[in-house]
């Protein structure tokens, strides 16, 4: 379905001789989709996924016609999917993760702890994404659909890469989804004590210390050391 709002089809000189889109035509539709993901990421925030309809995100986003999102996204799930991606950087890490494999584990799981708690550095994505654990709770589809985007392919890759770096003997061999959850685990406490149940100390303790505090905690345990020599 796709639908394009009247004064975008009265600008559209249509593409080039070459058959290319005019450059004027590609900023248009960037700064247009830019501007929707903008729009539903306030939405989402106030409204929640379930509630959220493409009328209120298109009257959020100053545009006439609802259905001019289809343009742009293939239907709600595939905007939530781009409001998160672009607002998270723990999923943009995600999208590369093959990166990590080959990295020290003090290097990648820095990496990897540092990007989730800065995904909770934006008050609007915080908010979003404390409506949608709400919503997850209550409705199993929907933990579905927010696990298949974020968790679940955070908590794969996490995996895949202690796995393997027990395989190249840098780390000790235990079961590799509970050392996921064991280095995750703190990193979620972190942002719960910081962002919903509020602790004393929530304001003096920074990222970089909780994650450099969980890196060094865990690789304690984890780490195979060289022997020392005497």
């Amino acid at each position: 379905m796709q639908a394009h709002d009247p004064q975008e089809r009265a600008q559209d000189r249509g593409p080039d001789p070459g058959g290319r889109p005019r450059p004027e035509q590609q900023h248009r539709r960037l700064s247009r989709r830019q501007q929707i993901i903008d729009a539903a990421l306030r939405v989402f925030a106030s409204r929640g996924f379930e509630k959220a309809t493409n009328r209120d995100i298109a009257q959020e986003a100053g545009i006439r016609s609802p259905g001019l999102i289809y343009h742009y996204f293939k239907d709600k799930a595939d905007l939530f999917r781009q409001v998160a991606e672009e607002r998270a950087p723990a999923l943009q890490l995600i999208s590369r993760g093959d990166e990590l494999m080959d990295l020290p584990p003090r290097e990648a799981l820095t990496r990897f702890g540092m990007s989730f708690v800065k995904t909770f550095s934006d008050p609007m994505a915080t908010a979003m994404f404390k409506m949608m654990l709400g919503e997850a709770i209550r409705r199993p589809m929907l933990a579905e659909l927010f696990n298949s985007i974020g968790p679940g392919r955070g908590f794969a890759l996490l995996t895949r890469y202690l796995e393997h770096q027990m395989d190249q003997g840098r780390l000790r061999r235990t079961h590799p989804g509970a050392a996921t959850r064991c280095f995750v685990g703190p990193l979620i406490a972190y942002v719960l004590t910081r962002e919903v149940f509020v602790q004393p100390d929530s304001a003096t303790l920074p990222p970089e210390i909780m994650v450099h505090t969980a890196v060094d905690t865990f690789l304690r345990g984890m780490e195979i050391r060289a022997p020392e020599q005497p």
